[in-house]
């Protein structure tokens, strides 16, 4: 006779079924490795979809030696990945979805991916400003900013007829009862 209750044997049957559902809808890792001529961490899912990475993308490996990339662990689910000498850990699930660490992390990304350089990109800066900078507003985008506007003020005209005329009939009802 065992001296488990049957309240936590039956939560145990409710987490291993909640785990198996898990198991089948969420991306799980088989295989995890650091590719170092690509510097990218590749992922293989369960599915046979493999996945790559730029190392620097992802949060907390930016500063990691090929060495400590390399010692990448698959947590046993299969829904994260762990580098112990880093202290990182990552998602999946997260991954796939293009979600390369917290909040933070992702505005920070955001914010350096549009001050990227290229020789293109500043011939372009160096030859828009030898034509007088950016380019004023024209006549015929400020025309459109004032039908823009008209086509707001009636859409509220209408929010506004619509509101009143329920009110109305409200108070009709309220009367009539």
């Amino acid at each position: 006779m065992s001296n488990i209750s049957p309240e936590l044997i039956a939560q145990f049957d409710e987490a291993r079924a909640a785990g198996k559902a898990l198991a089948q809808t969420e991306p799980r890792a088989v295989k995890a490795w650091y590719a170092a001529d690509s510097e990218r961490v590749f992922i293989e899912l369960t599915n046979g979809v493999m996945m790559g990475f730029p190392y620097q993308l992802l949060q907390g490996l930016a500063n990691g030696t090929p060495e400590q990339l390399a010692e990448v662990e698959i947590m046993p689910t299969g829904s994260a990945l762990h580098w112990e000498s880093l202290d990182a850990d990552l998602g999946v699930a997260q991954l796939v979805s293009g979600l390369f660490g917290s909040k933070t992390w992702m505005a920070e990304l955001g914010r350096h991916g549009g001050k990227s350089k290229s020789p293109s990109k500043a011939q372009a800066s160096r030859d828009n400003g030898k034509r007088g900078g950016r380019p004023r507003k024209t006549v015929a985008s400020e025309s459109n900013a004032d039908e823009l506007s008209s086509i707001r003020d009636l859409g509220n005209t209408k929010k506004v007829a619509q509101t009143r005329e329920k009110k109305q009939s409200i108070q009709e009802v309220k009367e009539h009862n």
